[in-house]
Order: structure tokens, then C-alpha cells, then sequence
């Protein structure tokens, strides 16, 4: 099937906050709801928020009929996923992908939620969205790529070819791990959930990808295990490129099983380096205060050589 577009939402479209994973009370996401209004947005809040099943926000098919319930309303626009924690997965057999596919709407999350994100670009070959969930902080870098990316009013210039579009991200700090220009169709998410997906039906495609990749709180040779499962199951040669963001509170720590330890740039360099495809370390998405939303199945260019991300497709249709 083609890969399809999500339509972009403007002043007076409804914005669904939908619990697939782990719980969130009203006043978590309290903050979103007033910067959706503040765009001209409204909000609808999932039956499940303020709800709470152990470390789930309610039961799997409770959660699982929340988002197709939003996802077949003519009435809501876009879904964003309240929070991550976990969860994502136990719901993914119960989801209609080909309801998915024909709703066009934009879906997006972080964290937990990549299962979600990779399985709506792989099954209903739609682009879905990894971006800001509705309980994450919206610092100003953060609003303005979350309003780019769901108006389709990012900044996006035409080549001189008019045959293409690019919407380029410049980072500051990016360590360049393999330099290197490529492109390819971006496929990625927190490493975690991406490693969980192997051996699945949701397992995750990365031929010709730029897989983007970011993890919290791991150990590095926690690091270093799933990418090398990654390696093992082929994941990592079938790359074009890869994009990782920052691996926060990723260090050996003091009272580590594995000692002596090894820095986490060692295990990225050793695992990443390694490949021989353009790879960048440093990138702000996934689980930091300022991040990027990032388009999922949309072609794009890395250059590693200077740290630029380059979106070389509209995601949204207008």
C-alpha cells in the first residue's frame, strides 16, 4: 500500500488525549489543553484520563476501544497519546489498522507510544508522528516544532529544483559518530521499544531507514545488549543512516552489576561507529525537556558531517 499522509489540523479542529498506555489525571495534561486553546484548538479528553489499573490506565481492551473510538469519531482530528510509562503493546492485536488508515489522522507520542507509531507507518502505512505526549513539558522549542509539525506549517522551503521540500533541523551539540550524507524513510523511537517489537508482527522494518534512536535511564551495557540484538536480527547493517538522540541518565552507575564499567560513548562508538553508515549522537527528541517532533515513514536526509536532519516531504496534507 502507498503511505498515506495525515491531514494537517487547523484553527478550530478537535485534538483527542487518549490513554493506551500508562495513567494521567486531568491536571497532568492541564497545561496542553491551554496551549491547544490558545492555538485556536479544541480539546477532547479519553474517558480513560483520571482513570487507573495498577501501572495501566485502565484494561486492555478499555484502553484499546478508547483509541479506536477516537480514532472512527468524524469529529476528532488528531490523537495525542497522554502519556508513555507502558502498555502500548498489549493493545496492538485489538487495534484496526485499516480504520486507522482510512481516519488519516495525525497520531503521536514518545517513549511507550513508539510501538504504536512504528506499527501505524508499518500496518496502515500512514505517517504517524513522534513528538510531545499531552502530559510533557512545552518549552518554546518544543511548542514550536509540536505547531510546525501539526498545522504543516514547519519551515519548509522549496528546492531549486521544485522537485522536493525540506524542513531542516540544525542542532547545536551533535556529535558526529560517522560522517556522512544519506537519506532514507525515518523509522525509530525509544530503543527499548524498539528492541521489544523483534520478533513480532509489529517487528520494526529499518531497510533503507534513518533509524532514529533514544533510551533513559539504561546502563550502557544495558546499551550495548539491545544494540546488539539490534545488529544480531540485521536491524542496524540494513540502515542508510542513524540518528540518535541524547541517552539521558544513561552512565554507569556507582552501584552498577557490571563493574568496571564502560562510557556510553564507548558502547555507541563500539555498536554505532562500527557500521559505516552516517550516524549522529546528540539529536533533542524523546525524552528531553526540548524536543523535536519527528515525522515517522517520511523521507529525509542526514547529513552527519554537520548535524543537519533535513525532512524531505511534507507529512501532513493541507
Amino acid at each position: 500500500m502507498p503511505l498515506l499522509l495525515p491531514s494537517a489540523l487547523a484553527a478550530g479542529s478537535t485534538v483527542g488525549v487518549v490513554c493506551p498506555a500508562s495513567a494521567v489525571t486531568s491536571k497532568d495534561v492541564a497545561p496542553f489543553v491551554a496551549l491547544c486553546t490558545s492555538l485556536g484548538l479544541r480539546v477532547r479528553l479519553g474517558s480513560n484520563v483520571n482513570s487507573r489499573s495498577g501501572y495501566l490506565a485502565a484494561s486492555d481492551q478499555a484502553r484499546a476501544d478508547e483509541f479506536m473510538r477516537f480514532i472512527e469519531d468524524p469529529e476528532i482530528d488528531a490523537i495525542v497519546c497522554a502519556r508513555g510509562g507502558y502498555g502500548v503493546m498489549r493493545i496492538l492485536p485489538s487495534l484496526d489498522f485499516a480504520a486507522i488508515r482510512d481516519a488519516r489522522k495525525i497520531v503521536m507520542g514518545f517513549s511507550d507510544i513508539t510501538a504504536l507509531l512504528i506499527s501505524i507507518e508499518q500496518h496502515a502505512r500512514l505517517v504517524s508522528f513522534h513528538g510531545p505526549v499531552a502530559s510533557s513539558t512545552f518549552d518554546a522549542f518544543t511548542k514550536e516544532s509540536f505547531v510546525g509539525s501539526v498545522f504543516g506549517s514547519s519551515t519548509l522551503r522549496e528546492q531549486t529544483d521544485h522537485t522536493e521540500h525540506a524542513a531542516m533541523v540544525q542542532a547545536k551539540d551533535v556529535r558526529t559518530l560517522v560522517p556522512g550524507v544519506a537519506r532514507g524513510r525515518l523509522t525509530g523511537g525509544n530503543l527499548s521499544m524498539v528492541v521489544s517489537t523483534l520478533g513480532t508482527r509489529y517487528e520494526i522494518d529499518t531497510t533503507n531507514a534513518i533509524l532514529f534512536l533514544e533510551e533513559i535511564s539504561e546502563e550502557p551495557y544495558r546499551i550495548d545488549r539491545m544494540l546488539t540484538q539490534l545488529w544480531l536480527a540485521g536491524k542496524l547493517q540494513s540502515c542508510r543512516a542513524i540518528l540518535m538522540g541524547y541517552f539521558r541518565d544513561c552512565e554507569t552507575r556507582p552501584a552498577s552489576r557490571v563493574t568496571p564499567g564502560r562510557a556510553l560513548m564507548q558502547v555507541l562508538t563500539d555498536r554505532i561507529g562500527t557500521l559505516g553508515v552516517p550516524a549522529v549522537y546528540g539529536m533533542p527528541f524523546g525524552h528531553v525537556k526540548s524536543k523535536l517532533t519527528i515525522p515517522v515513514g517520511v523521507m529525509a536526509e542526514l547529513d552527519a558531517s554537520t548535524g543537519r536532519l533535513s525532512i524531505l516531504r511534507p507529512p501532513l496534507t493541507m
